[in-house]
């Protein structure tokens, strides 16, 4: 006759677990040996697993420019070499110390050209920029800031944009900043000035670019051109640089055809007709702002109309370049720029621009 003992699961797991736990050498599935009774409970191993985790805690790995980030080989030369330049700088100390040192060097911008027309608006400190073409019509850059710092932030602007055509200076990405590796040098708020100096730079090169084109065409029977230096400016309110649009109009307001509410006058008129004509718009606004403007003259509702913000969306715009549509419209408003007209504030986009930026 057999007799069987039944052990308290207690005690077996005590005396299985003991050896178990101080063995010095790793046992595998198959070479644990654990005794068939039926109050046991099958036991499995699961292998851990030995994968990176899906966000890495590598300290470089923030470091990496996102790949959205416009590529160094884009930027104009001079830039290039000043990106590297900082690059090479690793103490943000260092870096710090480099941007005084290129204020310190920055010649200084004669009294006459510090206007609220070219001072950057959005920066801690006072800051203006000023911008010609050379004969080649490239554009040159000066700048000036009661601030070191800031004068550093306009130098560098400054020598690496100046001495490049108006194309390569306007497909520059706000985004480059981050290449220069400046985030720890420079406060929120000086940080969001520089990228205003940088669209106010690329701002003025399409303006002398729009206004060489429409002097060159209106002096074609002319003797001689005016000089390149001294060709007025053309506020343009477009954004520029990465072609991001920033638009606030709804979806119900993208059929409309409308000014800004404005009493439009002769001129006025004639312009709504003529783009209204030309250009099919979606979405038209001529606004006459010659009122603001002192000098010239313009008061609302009279004849003196010399200064207008356009806003138009037009399919027309399709495939076109920023500078191409401001030189379409100022094409087909050239009888008006010839008998008076000073100034246009141009804002071109296409409908799906309008669709993609309301949809951001």
């Amino acid at each position: 006759m057999s007799m069987s003992t039944k052990i308290p699961h207690s005690l077996l797991f005590r005396r299985l677990a003991a050896p178990f736990l101080k063995s010095s050498k790793t046992q595998s599935y198959s070479s644990l040996q654990i005794p068939n009774l039926f109050f046991c409970k099958p036991i499995t191993f699961q292998r851990l697993s030995t994968n990176r985790p899906v966000f890495s805690s590598s300290p470089s790995a923030s470091m990496q420019p996102s790949a959205s980030i416009q590529p160094i080989e884009e930027l104009p030369p001079k830039l290039q070499e000043i990106v590297n330049l900082f690059q090479g700088v690793q103490e943000p100390k260092a870096k710090y110390e480099q941007l005084l040192f290129y204020g310190r060097n920055l010649n200084p911008l004669e009294p006459q050209y510090k206007t609220s027309e070219n001072k950057v608006q959005g920066c801690v400190s006072q800051v203006w920029v000023r911008a010609y073409l050379d004969d080649n019509k490239n554009v040159i850059f000066e700048a000036d800031s009661d601030s070191v710092l800031t004068k550093g932030l306009a130098a560098l602007l400054v020598q690496g944009l100046s001495g490049q055509p108006v194309e390569e200076i306007v497909k520059v990405s706000p985004d480059f900043v981050v290449l220069l590796g400046l985030q720890q040098s420079l406060t929120p708020s000086r940080n969001n000035g520089f990228l205003n100096m940088l669209k106010l730079m690329q701002k003025k090169a399409l303006q002398l670019y729009v206004e060489y084109e429409k002097a060159d065409s209106s002096s074609s029977d002319t003797a001689e051109k005016a000089p390149l230096h001294s060709l007025s400016s053309v506020p343009i309110d477009d954004d520029i640089g990465n072609g991001g649009v920033k638009s606030s109009e709804k979806d119900s307001d993208l059929r409309e055809d409308s000014s800004s509410g404005s009493v439009l006058g002769n001129r006025g008129m004639r312009i709504k007709e003529t783009l209204e004509k030309e250009l099919s718009p979606v979405k038209l606004e001529i606004e006459d702002v010659s009122y603001q403007h002192a000098g010239h003259a313009g008061v609302r509702g009279s004849d003196g109309e010399t200064h207008f913000n356009v806003k138009v969306v037009s399919q027309e715009f399709e495939g076109k370049s920023l500078v191409k549509r401001h030189r379409l419209i100022y094409s087909l408003l050239q009888d008006e720029l010839q008998s008076g007209l000073h100034a246009l504030s141009i804002t071109a986009k296409t409908p799906a621009e309008v669709g993609e930026s309301m949809r951001s």
